[in-house]
């Protein structure tokens, strides 16, 4: 048999064929040696496009993970400052490096930034709510996607393994069929 696991997919990564034998592999899939070693240099080249793909999204997620455990935190901040009758003092940022100072009155409501120029009015306990929920979703991705670059890098090790062994095969078979040439010259 030409490998010793089938090869899967993950979430629309292709699984790489490890390769035990290189002369049945190369008869099954109807390749030459330089064809097979193409097939893989480009299912390499593909990975690398994919995994570069997963770490800018893990960077991403990585990134938004404290953003929502900051504003979990000013919102319990406002529900903590809620019948105490103080205002809070808050200094926010206006532009990269400017601060301002605010003394933020007591109430029940809070506005979320939600993106794509959209912002929503909740009440403290629904701003509550949504952000736990956006941060047990992003750190449920954030998991989903470490398995899927795990798995991606068990199929370009793979991938390697096989055009070296590709490669050496080859290799093997020129310098047998220049040993058999010379002791047919002598």
């Amino acid at each position: 048999m030409a490998s010793s696991a089938t090869a899967t997919e993950r979430r629309g990564i292709p699984g790489a064929q490890f390769v035990e034998d290189v002369e049945t592999y190369l008869t099954q899939s109807g390749l030459d040696v330089n064809s097979a070693l193409s097939f893989l240099q480009e299912r390499l080249q593909q990975y690398r496009v994919v995994e570069m793909k997963l770490l800018a999204q893990q960077r991403d997620l990585q990134a938004k993970i404290p953003d929502i455990e900051k504003c979990l935190d000013v919102v319990a901040t406002l529900q903590s400052k809620k019948g105490t009758g103080e205002a809070l003092i808050a200094d926010f940022e206006i532009a990269e490096g400017i601060y301002s100072r605010a003394s933020i009155d007591e109430s029940d409501l809070v506005c979320l930034w939600l993106g794509a120029n959209v912002m929503l009015e909740y009440s403290c306990e629904e701003a509550t709510a949504l952000l736990q929920k956006n941060l047990e979703n992003a750190k449920a991705s954030l998991e989903v996607l470490i398995a899927d670059l795990q798995f991606l890098r068990d199929q370009v090790t793979i991938t390697q393994v096989t055009v070296a062994r590709v490669y050496n095969w080859d290799v093997h078979q020129r310098r047998l069929r220049q040993s058999t040439a010379a002791v047919k010259e002598t």
